[in-house]
């Protein structure tokens, strides 16, 4: 969990939400629809890091249907796959929440806010102005090219593993283990704990 901070950017796509409906998605950790736990990942390199995940993670919590249990203390990530100072560090977050969406909508609301947040996909390694996966949902294992659980290079990112394990040091990932162990087998090179940097929880 987080202290508070500061109020920062939301999502500019998503309107206020209905308290009616608040106490209902409230409700449903308990009593709609067989909640479960989700995990997602958050990183950016673009702009007003720390502001762009903020708001990726109160746009999550502006979500029916998604309550955000726990978010992650920030990492400072450099980039995979690219020529090192080619582009800015990311910053990369975890948040882990319960939800009565379907692992489909889910994937579907991290896409909106990707593009609320003007993601372009031009090229794999990228610049992002935001990045938002669906890490795991519950003990789901799916190979579908659309919808692949748990992420499939999940276990092996320090920058998902790291903060992930700050907040749930027991956690498992579906299919590969306990999530302390496998952190025990990546590199942390080049992935950094932010400690002067904090994320909120949604209101």
């Amino acid at each position: 969990m987080t202290r508070p901070h500061a109020q920062g950017h939301t999502d500019p796509t998503v309107q206020p939400v209905p308290a009616s409906v608040v106490q209902q998605v409230d409700a449903a950790d308990t009593t709609l629809h067989n909640p479960q736990w989700a995990v997602v990942s958050l990183g950016a390199n673009l702009g007003n890091r720390l502001e762009t995940l903020q708001g990726a993670v109160d746009a999550l919590g502006d979500t029916p249907g998604i309550r955000v249990k726990a978010v992650s203390p920030v990492y400072e990530t450099e980039p995979w796959g690219v020529e090192p100072g080619s582009q800015p560090a990311y910053f990369n977050a975890v948040a882990v929440v319960r939800t009565t969406l379907p692992p489909s909508s889910l994937l579907e609301r991290a896409h909106a806010i990707e593009e609320a947040f003007h993601r372009i996909r031009d090229e794999r390694w990228g610049p992002r102005t935001l990045d938002v996966d669906l890490v795991s949902y519950a003990d789901v294992l799916s190979d579908d090219p659309a919808l692949t659980l748990p992420h499939p290079r999940a276990h092996e990112r320090a920058f998902v593993l790291a903060p992930w394990h700050d907040v749930a040091p027991d956690a498992e990932l579906p299919g590969r283990g306990r999530i302390a162990d496998l952190l025990r087998t990546v590199t942390r090179e080049g992935v950094t704990a932010r400690e002067d940097l904090e994320l909120r929880l949604p209101e």
